[in-house]
């Protein structure tokens, strides 16, 4: 008879009932921008010093936490012009390790955006980060060591919002779309070593922060990405745009979901349907409000378009040319409330095709991503204002209710544990019962500015609020 070693039992059965990390949450919304995780018991109600697991106080930054092999990466500002790396044990709070590197002169930037804006992706080798001025970086998970490094054009933008943009992790490659308003871009890196394996221009795009997302269908895989005027699907492996559907809006700063072969977007932008970027370029920069653009009235990032666009070269653009100057003749589209289920795959132009259903009242919101949960659709915008619609054919639950919580939204919806988490600006994270009716079941103070979505794994919630970061769960 076989005797088995009394330790080595013990140890077996550890790892069989014990795994160290069940879950990861590794990129903005977690998996594939989803926002939704399999994570359980989560409490309900909580604060800044009740179910506290552990806290931290990293810096300046409005990026999101995220989670992977038990390790959690975050970013912020620590100094005028330092930028920050950090890794920590997800489970206990442990500092793992700290990369601080030094951005040089910062860019112009709109509050309430940070120059820490953009969140981190990894995989179980390296964490990815992006930054205005440094490009996309590598880093080893393990040791915070150098992987590579990218240097990448600064993004300008007409408004000075500043960069917002988050790269992916997809199989072997890093996905990084960068739609600004002067050179958008797709682009795409062996993720070992940050060579480009390609870049693909987005010519017809405005400024925009949607996340990629990954559409699976039977016969193929797609790279989806939401922008001005259209949904496109792209090859993954030459970045090839394989299909468009053109019934997006102006500015699209918020990111699909994807539920089996259908992808979901919910946007709000400014105005209506001839509100093209003229007419918001007139109210915001237009300083004399003579309905004309001087050259010293353009950010200098975008002199040399404005010399292409003065064709009668008086010094100023007006009518037309202020039609053509920062926005695509072919893709001149203006602002509206839209709430959209688009069938993936298809080759060329599907908008007559693909296009599900379409909703047009004002329920979506211009800054927070729609959340996808059984067969609901929940979008949450300032005011606190809420709406669920089915998912199959885009009726209401309920429309524009209130969750308790007043304010603005910059944070998006999560799910998990049957619960939805909402953080507001004013540090307020409301809990909703996950269902066909509306239920708020808490609403708790976390103390301090929320703009970064929550994470959640292995049944904690991570909240970072714009100095802090908070692991809540049961101790």
């Amino acid at each position: 008879m076989m005797h088995r070693h009394p330790l080595r039992t013990a140890v077996a059965l550890v790892l069989l009932v014990s795994p160290a990390w069940a879950e990861d949450w590794p990129q903005f919304r977690g998996v594939n921008a989803s926002g939704v995780s399999t994570s359980h018991k989560l409490p309900t109600e909580f604060s800044e010093s009740d179910h506290v697991v552990w806290q931290a106080e990293p810096g300046e930054g409005i990026g999101s936490p995220i989670i992977v092999n038990g390790k959690l990466f975050c970013t912020a500002m620590t100094g005028p012009t330092t930028f920050t790396v950090f890794a920590y044990d997800a489970a206990t709070g442990k500092s793992l390790w700290k990369r601080d590197l030094e951005t040089g002169a910062l860019p112009r930037i709109t509050p309430p955006n940070s120059h820490a804006s953009s969140t981190p992706a990894a995989d179980a080798h390296r964490v990815y980060v992006y930054f205005s001025t440094l490009g996309l970086l590598a880093f080893d998970a393990a040791t915070g060591k150098d992987a590579w490094k990218c240097p990448l054009a600064k993004p300008a933008y007409l408004m000075d919002w500043g960069a917002a943009s988050s790269p992916i992790v997809y199989k072997d490659s890093l996905l990084f779309c960068m739609d600004d308003d002067l050179n958008p871009y797709l682009l795409c890196l062996d993720a070992a070593t940050g060579k480009a394996r390609w870049k693909t221009p987005r010519a017809n795009m405005l400024a925009g922060y949607a996340v990629p997302v990954i559409c699976e269908m039977k016969d193929r895989t797609d790279i989806v990405v939401a922008g001005t005027g259209r949904m496109i699907g792209y090859d993954p492996t030459t970045g090839k745009e394989r299909w468009n559907c053109n019934t997006l809006v102006r500015t699209v700063m918020t990111t699909p979901v994807v539920k089996d072969d259908i992808i979901y977007v919910a946007v709000q932008s400014y105005g209506d349907q001839s509100r093209t970027l003229k007419f918001a370029l007139l109210e915001w920069m237009d300083t004399n409000q003579d309905k004309k653009l001087s050259r010293a009235e353009v950010p200098k990032e975008f002199r040399d378009r404005f010399e292409e666009s003065d064709t009668n070269k008086d010094g100023f653009l007006a009518d037309d040319e202020l039609d053509t100057a920062f926005q695509s003749k072919g893709n001149r589209v203006g602002g509206g409330n839209i709430i959209q289920a688009i069938r993936g795959g298809g080759t060329g132009d599907v908008t007559k095709t693909h296009l599900l259903w379409n909703v047009t009242r004002p329920y979506p919101s211009n800054l927070t991503s729609p959340l996808v949960s059984g067969d609901r659709l929940l979008v949450v915008k300032a005011g606190g204002l809420s709406t669920s619609l089915d998912i199959t054919q885009g009726k209401a639950n309920w429309e524009l209710e209130r969750i308790d919580n007043f304010g603005d939204y910059y944070a998006s919806p999560v799910a998990a544990d049957g619960k939805v988490f909402i953080a507001g600006r004013n540090g307020f994270v409301v809990v909703l019962q996950d269902s066909a009716s509306l239920e708020v079941l808490a609403l708790n103070d976390m103390g301090g500015e929320i703009l970064a979505t929550p994470a959640i794994a292995n049944g904690k919630l991570f909240i970072r609020t714009r100095e802090k970061l908070y692991c809540i769960g049961e101790k």
